[in-house]
């Protein structure tokens, strides 16, 4: 005679147990996502996570100059009228982040708010005679001090 351990009510909830305890497992094997940074122009949006990112911890020089020539996988299209509206996690605001216009500082302090607002016109004129670029690379950068935290690319297409 064969004896049931488990009731059938007590099977479910081992099998459930065993389930939940599985995907647990799973998901600690995930690596953390990098805080989001988010492109607007009017109706339209782009998000990203960082292309360069070391958990929070500061990058290296080298590696942050490598990075910052990695051309954007995400793009926008704005006309020199738009308004431009970039968004960053809080995390990225509590160090600060900064502009970069094709690989090169584009302001000169860090900005520690979450949002900001730039006329689409900044990222397409040009300081020398010829005509105006049709894409912009804008980069943010995250930084604390005078380190490189992460950094997010987005290339901005010239729209008419």
């Amino acid at each position: 005679m064969t004896v049931a351990f488990f009731s059938g009510k007590g099977r479910r909830i081992g099998v459930a147990l065993g389930a939940v305890s599985a995907g647990l497992l799973v998901l600690s094997a995930c690596d953390k996502p990098t805080p989001l940074a988010t492109v607007t122009v009017g109706d339209n949006s782009v998000s990203s996570e960082a292309a360069c990112y070391n958990d929070g911890k500061a990058l290296e020089n080298s590696e942050a100059q490598k990075c910052l020539n990695k051309k954007a996988e995400k793009s926008i299209k704005v006309s020199m009228t738009d308004t431009v509206h970039f968004g960053v996690d809080p995390d990225i605001a509590d160090n600060g982040w900064t502009l970069f216009l094709d690989g090169q500082r584009g302001e000169p302090e860090p900005s520690k708010k979450t949002y900001r607002s730039i006329n689409g016109s900044a990222f397409f004129s040009t300081q020398t005679e010829g005509a105006a670029p049709k894409n912009s690379q804008v980069s943010i950068v995250e930084t604390k001090g005078a380190k490189v935290i992460g950094i997010w690319h987005f290339q901005l297409e010239k729209s008419d």
